[in-house]
């Protein structure tokens, strides 16, 4: 119903949800009729008998919920601290990180929640230098070009609030008209109930509240509802809009908000590493909890779901609040990961606009040395990532001047990932994923993806968000049952064994058909079984103790 609602406003239009997968679609192999990653084919004949060694994947996200029913039993403890003694046990520089760290809280246990987008930072960073700017042709080069971004950035922030304020100001207006639809609906059916069918066979004519019942109730009646529970589910839609919308005027487009003032830290030193607090959960780990879920929910225990990976612990460091995440955090977040013994990141963000990229491919080529595997979701604005900005990327950039960057290489340690659908033919790509022939490594399952949520709870989520931990619970996966894999031999597994696709699809966003292949760089889908096949051929790199490789 929420959604509904948002594309009323904007749209006064609705598009028709697709067809319901099962629920363990992505599991399943593509001979079973969707394109799924051949997870339980896997575990079911080449890993049947074989050994394998727990590999810790950090995820990189909101926060999780490390009292789930079916996550608790595969989270990372770290064998250093003893809980809740307030000492630094293992000298790492954090106090108590039992299950990982929280970089966007406060030493007083307190939350940064809701904050503001890279642009309305970027905004308000050079608001004051240039906001009563009245004649741009006395500034020298420098401040000219920086001048042009800051008219950029002004311009999106301010339509978005106006935007915000014009959705909040109609909202009620909404909700009265569509609860009029709703009574008229019920008269012309002649009965309290109302179905799909029933909204369908009404003979609107001039009528606008029928016209405007038959074009939305029809889309969200899933059973027959009576009109109380009908306008309860309206109420409740409306409620979440409104709090959607009050949160881009109070944290998203807010230029004068400094959530910084509850983390307590010096947001100038981007390299600073000693803040935050202990609490991986956070006000709000839906996000994470799901995401986690994907890549280690406990296999087998006859609880819920089952994640990718099958010999995994999962650290969980909160680095993203309801807003953008913060390249200081991420640097810091890649580099707690990387110093407390995980194999793999998923990292499920990101953002327009960077402010400090420098400090965050230290930490990528940090973690590149100690040979970690990042995994990154490629985002959900349908857009081309090689021609429009996306962060953080596998990109190793020069400043030159002050947002100029000039290309230099990339990280062979990261694989960028795309959202696949679960129909085949011309929607293989999700509609929302962001591609890229030479930006985006991989498309992985990411519609309809059904994993765990906080308070023992399940539900469907999509985005490439999703379709990250895929990657990353495979990646774990080869790293678990092939130890002498290094993460750059981890990434040319999953790249050289994707299932390459000869389809022509619609190009996500539009209706332009292109071929699958040229929307991201392995032109294919991840698939466990040829990934595990391919390992089982390959000669680790990776020096292990007692042995020079194995």
């Amino acid at each position: 119903m929420k959604k509904f609602l948002t594309l009323v406003l904007a749209t006064a239009c609705y598009v028709s949800m697709s067809a319901q997968a099962p629920d363990d679609w992505y599991h399943q192999d593509p001979a079973d009729g969707y394109n799924g990653v051949s997870v339980d084919k896997t575990y079911n004949t080449l890993l049947k008998g074989r050994a394998s060694q727990t590999v810790v994947v950090a995820i990189i996200d909101s926060g999780m919920d490390i009292e789930h029913e079916d996550l608790a039993d595969n989270m990372w403890v770290n064998p250093g601290e003893i809980p809740d003694n307030g000492i630094d046990d293992d000298n790492n520089g954090y106090i108590d990180d039992i299950h990982g760290w929280n970089f966007i809280g406060g030493r007083d246990g307190s939350h940064v929640g809701g904050d503001n987008l890279e642009v309305t930072r970027q905004y308000a960073l050079y608001r004051g230098k240039f906001e009563k700017v009245s004649n741009p042709a006395t500034l020298n080069k420098k401040d000219k070009e920086m001048y042009e971004k800051f008219l950029v950035y002004k311009e999106e922030v301010e339509n978005a609030r106006k935007r915000a304020t014009s959705r909040i100001a109609r909202m009620d207006s909404i909700g009265t008209e569509l609860n009029l639809s709703i009574d008229a609906a019920a008269a012309s059916i002649g009965s309290d109930t109302i179905t799909a069918d029933g909204v369908n066979g009404i003979e609107a004519g001039d009528d606008p509240k029928l016209a405007m019942a038959k074009r939305v109730l029809p889309q969200f009646l899933g059973e027959p509802m009576t009109v109380t529970e009908v306008k309860g589910a309206l109420k409740e839609a409306l409620d979440g809009d409104k709090a959607y919308w009050n949160s881009q005027l109070e944290y998203h487009y807010n230029p004068d908000l400094n959530t910084r003032e509850i983390v307590g830290d010096d947001y100038s030193n981007s390299r600073e590493l000693d803040y935050g607090n202990n609490d991986v959960e956070g006000p709000d780990p839906l996000h994470g909890t799901h995401v986690g879920g994907i890549v280690g929910a406990v296999r087998d225990n006859d609880i819920g779901v089952q994640g990718v990976a099958n010999n995994v612990k999962l650290m969980s460091i909160r680095t993203v609040p309801d807003g953008d995440e913060r390249d200081k955090d991420v640097a810091a977040a890649i580099r707690y990961a990387v110093d407390n013994g995980a194999s793999v990141i998923n990292m499920s963000f990101g953002k327009g606009f960077s402010h400090d990229k420098d400090v965050v491919d230290e930490a990528v080529k940090y973690a590149k040395k100690k040979d970690v595997l990042l995994v990154h979701a490629a985002g959900n604005s349908a857009q081309d990532n090689d021609t429009t900005g996306n962060f953080p990327n596998d990109k190793y950039d020069k400043r030159d001047g002050w947002w100029i960057f000039k290309k230099d290489k990339k990280a062979k340690n990261w694989i960028e990932v795309g959202a696949l659908n679960f129909e085949k033919g011309e929607n293989l790509s999700a509609t929302f994923s962001n591609y890229g022939a030479e930006n985006v490594d991989i498309f992985a399952p990411g519609v309809q993806i059904y994993n765990t949520l906080p308070n023992n709870e399940y539900r469907k989520l999509q985005g490439t968000s999703m379709a990250s931990p895929v990657v990353a619970g495979v990646a774990a996966v080869l790293r678990s049952y092939f130890p002498s894999l290094t993460a750059e031999q981890v990434k040319s597994i999953i790249m050289e064994s994707s299932i390459k696709q000869s389809d022509v699809v619609k190009k996500p966003g539009t209706d332009e058909m292109v071929p699958f292949s040229e929307l991201s760089v392995s032109g294919g889908i991840i698939n466990m079984y040829n990934a595990v096949q391919m390992a089982l051929q390959t000669k680790g790199k990776k020096k292990i103790k007692g042995n020079k490789k194995a």
